[in-house]
Order: structure tokens, then sequence, then C-alpha cells
């Protein structure tokens, strides 16, 4: 059965190869800012105060902004980005929640493309286009962040635009996929929805592909 689990195990595989203990993941606090302290149009620095509030030293902290809160680059050039910061030995990840600023292309394929052949939008898994977006950018972010937390991981091309694991092959999430499709999903009988892989207590998601150095191509869940 394909799972959440199954798909990890690519991303573990470039931690077995540069010769590492395989990643052992933990969710810890959650901290939650509903009164938006630092207003709702947001500087990419911003996102990385936000991220040392959870003083979570040696971790991942994950920031995630509602549909209503705009970040500098959100939409123009970026879903989602990851930083670091060297002090506290840790990383940050922020997305955001496409649902009301641009879900034609951050939460592809759950909505119209902006651009590209305009194939109908698929079913979200979750019913939630802005969420199941992010479980989409969250995943993508979490298999670079891992791979590559302070910039001197795995990539390809200068670090100033370095292509990551998780950047290697867009828009698939299964196989036969080709622009504009997002490949040959499972879809849930009851309602319609596509996803690519099982998670707790019977979620479905939708999960990118990720490039696998064992076959040299993109590896996919189905």
């Amino acid at each position: 059965m394909p799972s959440v689990s199954l798909w990890w195990k690519t991303v573990d595989s470039y931690i077995v190869k540069a010769k590492k203990k395989k990643t052992h993941i933990t969710l810890a606090n959650q901290i939650f800012d509903d009164k938006c302290s630092l207003g709702k149009s947001l500087k990419k620095s911003q996102i990385s105060f936000l991220a040392e509030k959870a003083r979570n030293k040696g971790g991942i902290t994950i920031v995630l902004t509602a549909k209503d809160v705009a970040v500098e680059g959100f939409c123009m050039s970026n879903c989602g980005f990851h930083g670091s910061n060297a002090k506290t030995n840790s990383a940050y990840i922020w997305v955001g929640n496409s649902a009301s600023q641009c879900p034609g292309q951050c939460a592809w394929p759950f909505h119209q493309p902006i651009y590209g052949p305009q194939t109908p939008p698929l079913v979200a898994p979750n019913n939630d286009v802005g969420l199941d977006g992010m479980v989409i950018n969250i995943a993508s972010l979490l298999a670079g962040t891992v791979t590559n937390p302070f910039g001197k991981g795995y990539f390809q091309g200068p670090p100033e635009a370095a292509l990551e694991v998780n950047k290697v092959c867009p828009g698939m999430y299964g196989k036969n996929a080709y622009p504009g499709y997002a490949g040959d999903l499972l879809v849930a009988s009851t309602t319609g929805a596509s996803y690519n892989a099982h998670g707790v207590n019977g979620r479905k998601y939708l999960l990118p592909s990720l490039f696998d150095t064992a076959t040299s191509s993109c590896s996919t869940l189905v």
C-alpha cells in the first residue's frame, strides 16, 4: 500500500548515502499567533523571527500562514521556502495557504492552473483545496530541508538557485505524468478524490515525486 512512510524512504536514502543515521521524526509543540502579532503582510525576515519563537534547537520548525496573510514572494516566486539558523543548528520551513491568493499556482492539481494546459482540477482528498495544497508544499519542502538543511547537502546548480530533490520532478504525482496531467492516481470511491498516499487514521494525501538516486529518475508512489 502506498503510504507516507514509504514516500519518506526516498528521503532516507539520501541520509544513508551520506553515511548518516536515518531520520527519526518526533512532533513537538505548536504555537498559535491568531492575532497576527506581526500583521498580515510579512517579509521573509519575519518568517525567521516567527520560527525562532519555537525555540526548537537542532530541529525543524514549520511556519504556516492563513489564507489572508501575504508573505514576501508568495505566489510571485514561490509557494513556500526553507531556511536555517546557524546559531541554534536548526532549520525552518514556511508554507502559506493559497486558497484565496493563488490556488492555481500553489494548490494545483486541485485548482485550475494559471498557465499551461487547462485540464479539469482534481478533487482534494481532504476536501480543502488550500490545505491539501499546503500538504503538497510542506512535504516537498520537508524533503528539501532534510536533505539540504544548511545549503551544503544534496542539490544541483548554484547554491542561490539550488535544484533540490523536491524540485527535480515538478508537477509529477503518479506514473505517466506530463505537463497539465498529475499522473495516474488513486481515486477514492466515495468522494472521487485523487491521492497517492495513505496516512494515519485513514487519511489520504497527494505527495510530490522525489528524485531517486538509486534509479536516477523521479520516484512516484503509484
